[in-house]
C-alpha cells in the first residue's frame, strides 16, 4: 500500500492555490508547516489513517524542483461530474489543461477522466470510475 505521494514545488503560494482548488472537495484536509502542505484525508477516532496522504514540499537538495517525466498522481472523485467541476477549478487556480475531462478509447468503459498539470509542472488526474453512471459505450 501506498502511504504517501509527495510532489516538489518552488512556488509554495501558487502551488496552494492549485491544490487547495480541488483536494478539499475530495475529502483533504490541509495541514501548512514550515515543510510545506501536508493533505490527509480525516482518521476517526481510534482508526488508522485513509492512505495515501499528499505532500506538497520544496526540494530537499535546494535544488529546483522539476516534474517526473512519466510521473502523475491520480485522485479518485465521486463522479464524472465532480471529475469536470474539479477539473474547472484546478485550471481557475493555475493549473494547465493536460486532457480535458472525458472517456479515454484506451481505458474501460467507465473510466472517466481529466489530465492537469499543477504550476510547477507536475502531472495530475482526477477520475471516476462509477459503473452507475453512463459510460463509453452507452
Amino acid at each position: 500500500m501506498i502511504s504517501y505521494v509527495t510532489v516538489g514545488v518552488d512556488d509554495m503560494d501558487r502551488a496552494k492555490r492549485f491544490y487547495s482548488a480541488f483536494l478539499p472537495a475530495l475529502g483533504y484536509g490541509l495541514e501548512e508547516g514550515p515543510e510545506g502542505l501536508s493533505f490527509a484525508l480525516p482518521v476517526p477516532e481510534g482508526q488508522r489513517p485513509v492512505l495515501p496522504d499528499f505532500y506538497v514540499k520544496p526540494t530537499f537538495n535546494g535544488q529546483p524542483a522539476t516534474a517526473g517525466n512519466g510521473t502523475m498522481v491520480a485522485f479518485e472523485a465521486r463522479n464524472q461530474a465532480q471529475v469536470r467541476d474539479l477539473h474547472a477549478a484546478a485550471v481557475d487556480a493555475g493549473g494547465t489543461d493536460e486532457g480535458q475531462p472525458g472517456f479515454r478509447a484506451s481505458y474501460g468503459p467507465h473510466f472517466y477522466v481529466s489530465y492537469l498539470r499543477d504550476p510547477q509542472g507536475n502531472k495530475i488526474a482526477v477520475f471516476s470510475c462509477d459503473p452507475n453512471e453512463a459510460g463509453r459505450d452507452g
